[in-house]
């Protein structure tokens, strides 16, 4: 797979990438062409695009695996996708991995929450035992048929268990042989700067969601304290969301949406971004 090839040499190369979240195709699609070089397809905007629900454990592995397929597809550049929890036990985690691998994926993130999972920004998370997850980490590891394929540790122990805790589990994850630590929904700058002294030298991944629990930086400052990789993976379904609201709104009270039509394309834009030339059964004669 050219692209998972690249994200490894990408995780090698100097910088942080930027990488927003992505939910269907079309979503994938708009990254790529705003010059996007990785995204990362989300539980919290899949969950939100397919159920109208919010990231609390609702959707299944084919689920996302699917999703996943459409999104891989779409685009040329590496998709990291959300694996949640591995969906049970060492064995499912395996079937997960190699699902994801399938479907295209250039890596595969999984946390450490107890089934049903939840958005790592929420309240109410809880966390199975460091051990248990290492073991399934351990399995994913064992799993993957191709070696490009990156694999994630992402550790979820902050918020129900504290900080020390959460730096005490990312070691521990770290020596099961994955490539890349997430330590979800650290509180202030100054735990951010601590967990990448404390893990200097491993790729560490950054979670930027608007509102959430971590005080937002940008890619620049994030990349200067030591961090790889940077997901704003709520973003796209705030901005759709939003969006769609304030044009169906002018819709109702005007009848027309010739107010709104700077926030869209054309029928002729829209058909070309998505190569109708390409299919010559659409061609008029």
């Amino acid at each position: 797979m050219k692209a998972r090839k690249r994200f490894r040499e990408m995780l090698s190369e100097p910088g942080c990438i930027v990488t927003p979240g992505v939910y269907d195709a079309l979503s994938a699609l708009a990254a790529q062409l705003a010059g996007i070089e990785a995204v990362v397809m989300g539980g919290y905007g899949v969950s939100a695009s397919r159920l109208a629900r919010p990231d609390v454990g609702l959707l299944t592995m084919s689920e996302m695996a699917e999703q996943l397929k459409m999104i891989c597809d779409a685009v040329d550049i590496p998709v990291i996708a959300d694996g949640d929890t591995g969906y049970g036990n060492e064995v499912n985690v395996e079937r997960t991995v190699q699902e994801y691998e399938h479907a295209g994926a250039a890596a595969i993130l999984l946390e450490d929450q107890e089934f049903p999972k939840r958005c790592g920004h929420m309240a109410g998370k809880a966390v199975i035992p460091a051990e248990d997850h290492a073991r399934k980490l351990k399995a994913a590891v064992a799993a993957r048929q191709d070696p490009d394929f990156v694999i994630i540790a992402r550790c979820d122990a902050r918020g129900p268990l504290g900080f020390d805790e959460a730096l005490r589990r990312g070691h521990l994850y770290l020596e099961t042989g994955v490539d890349m630590l997430f330590i979800e929904a650290p509180q202030s700058a100054e735990e951010l700067a601590i967990i990448a002294k404390e893990f200097r030298g491993a790729k560490l991944v950054a979670n930027m969601i608007e509102g959430g629990k971590t005080p937002e930086l940008d890619a620049a400052a994030l990349g200067d304290m030591g961090y790889k990789v940077v997901f704003w993976p709520c973003t796209a379904p705030y901005v759709v969301l939003k969006n769609l609201v304030d044009v169906f709104a002018a819709l109702k009270e005007d009848g027309t949406t010739v107010r709104m039509r700077d926030r869209m394309h054309s029928f002729t834009e829209f058909n070309s971004i998505l190569n109708l030339d390409r299919f010559s059964v659409c061609r008029n004669p």
